[in-house]
């Protein structure tokens, strides 16, 4: 019998902890959804000087990624460039050849 009781106490705590789990997913997507809908509508009842505005501090923020990427791309071509001279000058020094 207390078997059995013990058997009951956990499938009973299962499912209440699946219960919640449940809930709580549910409830996060309804607020994802209602949010995107708030922003949705934020964006349509804009101004076109509020439009302007985002669209300004989007282009911002999108050149700034794009100089820190060409940064990134210019140190990676120094240290290659940097890599195959060195690796020259090895090949010099040996009386050998890359190819």
């Amino acid at each position: 019998m207390a078997q059995r009781q013990r058997i009951k106490r956990i499938i009973l705590t299962g499912a209440i902890a699946a219960i919640t789990a449940t809930g709580a997913w549910y409830g996060a997507g309804l607020k994802t959804r209602q949010e995107f809908k708030q922003e949705i509508q934020a964006r349509r009842d804009a101004t076109p000087a509020e439009k302007i505005a985002q669209l300004e501090s989007a282009r911002g923020s999108l050149l700034a990624r794009r100089s820190g990427l060409e940064r990134k791309i210019a140190d990676l071509e120094a240290r290659k460039s940097k890599e195959t001279a060195s690796n020259g000058e090895r090949a010099a020094s040996t009386g050998q050849e890359r190819r």
